[in-house]
């Protein structure tokens, strides 16, 4: 039996966003992003003040509900595969509309340990 906020929270992640991983060091003083994947969201572009997962007040962009876990400190671009260029889609701080992952956070539900909501701040 699924828990009917989740069936909510699924049934309003109706947009596609595209998600890089946070990035790892590449051994020469960079980073490099894992490939782009698309995921499902709902994707509320309000301002707000919120803290950032090192506890730092910052001012977010988005407060996006998904489906699956993020990293914090990778990107999200609203929007599918094919808005990206094929010269950017490897780098998503090029990018103008992808922005960092500021605060995952990842809520279990009343009826489950093992099913959750889930919010980004970005």
């Amino acid at each position: 039996m699924t828990d009917p906020l989740l069936d909510f929270v699924a049934s309003v992640c109706v947009q596609t966003a595209v998600y890089w991983g946070a990035p790892t060091p590449d051994g020469y003083g960079g980073y490099t992003f894992a490939d782009p994947v698309e995921i499902s969201c709902r994707w509320d572009g309000s301002t707000r003040m919120v803290k950032s997962g090192d506890g730092k007040d910052v001012l977010s962009r988005a407060r996006i509900l998904l489906t699956q876990d993020v990293d914090e400190g990778g990107f999200l671009m609203l929007g599918t595969l094919d808005d990206i260029d094929s010269a950017s889609e490897d780098d998503p701080v090029s990018l103008t509309d992808a922005w960092e992952i500021l605060r995952f956070d990842k809520t279990p539900l009343f009826q489950s340990a093992t099913e959750f909501v889930r919010e980004v701040y970005v």
